[in-house]
């Protein structure tokens, strides 16, 4: 019995980011089962353990990569098993959970605000719960728009089954819109590498998910009138396109007399499909080309967008656009003597350097140590290696083909990659820290020699 006067030690409690960590192992662990099971795969038996967990950890993280063929290895149970994980890990375990909250309860709870508001880095928590709700709906109206245009163009233009139509677009919009990069065609989308209808519509709905969820429903509130945008979605609406196109530009330009990738095509298809790739790497992982036949400064360009990712709190991944962008702020203020960083007419918050600089140092570590034990594991050479790892933490699932091949303990360090990708590396961490620790005093400046 305690001793009167002593206060009980109160119990220590899950932060946010141990929430959303734990969401997404619980995740992964009922998709590996799921997959396990006979009814999953196609012929006797079920799927290793290897199997059935590195496609459920794809899936969840919305990545794409695969060891088996998902077509011809998965039933149309282990399709629906993958596809429901996708949509899942696109909007957020922690955001999911929160609709259901307010579905069932009809109020959130303050805990469900931090949980969620982690996950979607929400920066007011009472817009949590609008937020979340918002989230879904513009989920499902994006999604059921390109559902509906894909579906219509595999029946009516290329004769296939209603039924099978149907599927195949919604399979894709969910796919895509999570950028997730899961197809249903053994050859990706290589057979509709000249298709503008199929390219586009994917292209499109992938840039959307990618933009991220806040700066889509600040998108929807303001629309036509940017100065009311703030920071967040101004640096995203500037900078994506700029990667998107210059990005475009790069890959078709050095790939037009590849004939192995776009040199057997004629001049238009070219072009849809140096743009579609360029759109990939925003974190989806369609192919329409061969990417183990590209040019290795091609791969090595590719390589740089799918580190940059797209925007964030959305369903893309890599070190965001904005994390890129603060900094070339950074460097351009630094070039020119500037004592603050301004960035579209407002000043940056030094907190932001900080971070900022923390997510590219931590991602590049975290990739550089898999590169180099992967390599170790496979004895591969650098250049597909470093494509594949930067490929899993930017969660794109572009590969050039050797995933497969990977022996088991390379091919869980990609699954590693992926979990830390989309969660976030500064995330993960958060959540491994054992407590929070605040420092009630500060040590005397002095300053080292820089360059």
């Amino acid at each position: 019995m305690s001793e009167p006067g002593l206060r009980r030690r109160a119990r220590p409690r899950l932060r946010p980011a141990q929430w959303t960590v734990g969401g997404f192992a619980a995740g992964i662990l009922i998709g590996t089962l799921l997959l396990l099971l006979p009814v999953a795969r196609t012929g006797e038996g079920g799927a290793s353990p290897i199997e059935a967990f590195f496609t459920a950890v794809s899936a969840i993280c919305v990545t794409g990569h695969v060891i088996v063929d998902t077509p011809t290895f998965w039933t149309p149970f282990g399709h629906v098993v993958i596809l429901l994980p996708i949509q899942l890990g696109g909007i957020g375990v922690m955001t999911f959970a929160s609709i259901v909250g307010v579905t069932i309860m009809r109020r959130l709870s303050l805990t469900s605000r931090l949980n969620a508001a982690a996950e979607s880095r929400a920066l007011d928590i009472a817009d949590v719960r609008s937020l979340i709700v918002g989230v879904l709906r513009l989920s499902l109206i994006i999604e059921g728009a390109v559902a509906l245009v894909l579906s219509l163009w595999f029946w009516l233009h290329y004769g296939r089954d209603p039924l099978e139509s149907a599927w195949l677009g919604v399979f894709h919009a969910v796919s895509s819109f999570n950028n997730a990069g899961f197809a249903l065609f053994s050859d990706n989308f290589m057979s509709y590498v000249a298709d503008p209808v199929v390219s586009l519509a994917l292209c499109a709905s992938i840039i959307l998910g990618g933009l991220g969820f806040p700066v889509l429903m600040q998108l929807r509130k303001f629309w036509g009138k940017p100065l009311r945008w703030n920071m967040n979605t101004r640096i995203v609406i500037l900078m994506t396109p700029i990667l998107l196109i210059g990005g475009a530009i790069y890959i078709t330009a050095i790939e037009w007399n590849n004939p192995d990738t776009l040199g057997a095509l004629d001049w238009p298809a070219r072009i849809l499909a140096g743009f579609f790739q360029s759109v990939q790497t925003r974190t989806a992982g369609f192919n329409s080309i061969a990417i183990g036949d590209a040019d290795d400064s091609t791969l090595f360009g590719m390589t740089a967008l799918m580190f940059i990712g797209g925007g964030p709190a959305g369903t893309a991944g890599g070190i965001k656009v904005t994390t890129f962008a603060v900094l070339l702020f950074i460097l351009v203020a630094e070039i020119r003597g500037d004592g603050v960083v301004n960035v579209l007419g407002k000043r940056l918050s030094r907190a932001v350097h900080r971070q900022a600089i923390a997510v590219v140092l931590l991602s590049t570590a975290v990739v550089t140590a898999s590169t180099v034990v992967i390599m170790l594991l496979s004895d591969l050479p650098l250049s597909p290696v470093l494509f594949e790892t930067v490929s899993a933490f930017g969660t794109v699932g572009l590969s050039t083909g050797i995933t497969a091949s990977l022996p088991v303990p390379a091919q869980l360090v990609l699954c590693l990659l992926m979990v830390l990708g989309r969660l976030g590396p500064i995330t993960f961490a958060a959540a491994l820290a054992l407590r929070e620790r605040e420092v009630l005093y500060q040590l005397p400046k002095e300053r080292p020699i820089i360059g």
